[in-house]
């Protein structure tokens, strides 16, 4: 069986030869760190990852020192660890959405790293491609979750249009990517953080989950699965994100309170779970024996009869530490053949590693 049919296998709830082992993202610093700096897909190939991440390629034109701008006419800093994070955006009122003019979707740059991983990895290793759906381009947009969140209550009206002007371009970008060769779209707008939701369950149900439905109908209407990524306590709104029919969960964030046995039990017959290996502590800073604690506990509560895609809690970070990432693939393999072990389970099970980090 190879990544592909095994990493299928888990979206579809069955039970592969092995726990797919996957990743949303690995930045640079870790991959450099292990082996120099070489090519993501050689990378892949060199730890034998069952899936990988391909995303949307961007223009980020320099305007000065470490700022950008991108197609969107958002502004970008550089950070330090060569990561890009939002800073500013172009619209500041509802007359700006009036003029604003979306990129071109179609743009075929827009797709060239996933078409070298098609021409490379198709039908030997998943290729999921991440883009969003309407939330996280929102706040990009207007400059500041701040400033979307005001809008919630003083401006609906404004944000449900900006939802749909971005929705015009995010289900162009999903055909697109299948029609290029993708076999599962992630969308990867993140809702909550560590308590709990950014913004209320009743805003979330009403500028949120509308889009990530359509993006979960959109996906399986070409026949094609759906991994929804969000980080954080989605407690309050779980039965809300399962209920749209997306197909994997990723990444049951321990650290916020998300177990991945309490999950597993209340909806492990109708959605396969990604995660759930803590980057917080444990793979930046723990032992290897803590690492190959954390990867045999979720194993037991999350693989026994299928449904489960080994990852980390939000993704390889800079501040991972290179031994414990390889530590934790190399556990995985070891610990993950099914059927998984009885008496793994048994003393796993009910442990709880993170306990000792909150």
């Amino acid at each position: 069986m190879n990544g592909y049919d095994r990493f299928l296998k888990a979206v579809r709830r069955e039970q592969p030869d092995k726990v797919p082992i996957w990743e949303l993202i690995i930045d640079r610093p870790v991959i450099e760190k292990l082996y120099g700096n070489i090519p993501f897909l050689d990378f892949i190939e060199k730890e034998g990852l069952d899936g990988f991440t391909i995303f949307e390629d961007s223009k980020k034109d320099l305007i000065s020192g470490i700022t950008y701008k991108d197609e969107w006419n958002i502004i970008w800093k550089l950070e330090p660890n060569n990561i890009y994070y939002p800073f500013d955006g172009p619209i500041k009122d509802y007359d700006d959405i009036k003029s604003f003019s979306l990129p071109d979707a179609d743009a075929s740059y827009l797709y060239q790293s996933l078409e070298e991983a098609v021409k490379r990895f198709k039908g030997e290793k998943a290729i999921t491609f991440i883009t969003h759906e309407t939330f996280e381009f929102s706040h990009y947009l207007l400059g500041g979750m701040d400033k979307l969140f005001i809008n919630y209550i003083t401006a609906p009206g404004m944000v449900k249009e900006l939802s749909e002007i971005i929705w015009r371009y995010k289900s162009k970008v999903i055909k697109n990517a299948l029609e290029a060769g993708a076999d599962i779209i992630v969308t990867g707008d993140d809702y909550a953080g560590r308590l709990g939701t950014m913004m209320s369950p009743q805003h979330f149900r009403e500028f949120i989950l509308p889009y990530l439905k359509k993006a979960v109908d959109l996906t399986h209407s070409l026949g094609a699965y759906h991994i929804k990524h969000t980080d954080g306590n989605l407690w309050k709104i779980m039965d809300d994100i399962v209920d749209t029919g997306t197909d994997v969960l990723d990444p049951i964030e321990p650290i916020a309170g998300m177990d991945i046995g309490d999950v597993k039990e209340k909806y492990g017959d109708r959605i396969c779970l990604a995660g759930n290996i803590d980057v917080t502590a444990i793979l930046p800073r723990g032992s290897t024996e803590e690492v190959e604690e954390a990867v045999k506990e979720t194993i037991a509560k999350a693989s026994p009869g299928g449904g489960h895609i080994m990852a980390s809690s939000n993704s390889i970070h800079p501040g991972v530490d290179p031994q414990n990432y390889k530590t934790m693939v190399e556990a995985t393999r070891k610990y993950g053949v099914y059927p998984i072990d009885k008496d793994l389970v048994k003393e796993y099970k009910t442990k709880n590693y993170i306990k000792d980090y909150y």
